[in-house]
């Protein structure tokens, strides 16, 4: 039943231009979380609801709270999250992550929003993450651009984009209260686990 909606999300993402993780970068999330034994999750951009449904499957105990801006993809989540039968773990929130208060405390933040915004993001949470806390980004490779030279890069949007993200990536390196260590797992992927 889940396998079928899974799949239909997948091909949906694919025909709609949807970024949702890749096969490796989910299946790397899922270990994770079991083997760290990862009960409440924050994550930054839902889109169609793809990794917090596949997160919340991992085990049972596991609650999702959620943030997507784009009203087309909010919607579509609710109605995968309602599918997959998950509204009572999954915390759906219709909002700008960066005009999101929350009071309580995660063991993983997962970061897959609008990447230029990837370090407000990370500053915003990080109070929420609980002592042993992780918080996790993906797109960290930006589909291997961010290793060419970005005068080579043709568009400009494009090339702000890229510089984003390796500003971001130097942020994380130099960041005192966290040590991060960088995957080429699907996308890219940074964990960053309080120091």
């Amino acid at each position: 039943m889940l396998d079928d909606l899974i799949n239909r999300m997948r091909e949906y993402a694919l025909e709609n231009n949807v970024p949702i993780m890749t096969e490796g970068g989910i299946n790397y999330l899922m270990k994770y979380i079991k083997k760290n034994k990862i009960k409440r999750i924050l994550e930054v951009g839902t889109a169609i609801g793809y990794s917090a449904i596949m997160m919340c499957s991992v085990d049972s105990d596991i609650v999702v709270t959620t943030i997507e801006r784009d009203e087309k993809r909010y919607l579509e989540a609710l109605k995968n999250i309602k599918k997959a039968k998950m509204e009572d773990r999954i915390n759906l929130i219709y909002k700008d992550a960066l005009e999101v208060n929350l009071d309580e405390e995660f063991d993983l933040i997962f970061i897959d929003a609008a990447k230029a915004q990837n370090r407000n993001f990370f500053e915003m949470f990080e109070k929420n993450l609980a002592k042993d806390g992780t918080i996790i980004t993906d797109n960290m490779n930006f589909h291997g651009l961010v290793y060419k030279d970005l005068e080579s890069i043709e568009s400009r949007n494009l090339r702000q984009l890229v510089r984003k993200v390796k500003e971001y990536r130097e942020f994380l390196e130099n960041n005192k209260n966290f040590t991060t260590e960088f995957y080429d797992i699907g996308d890219g992927i940074a964990v960053s686990k309080k120091s």
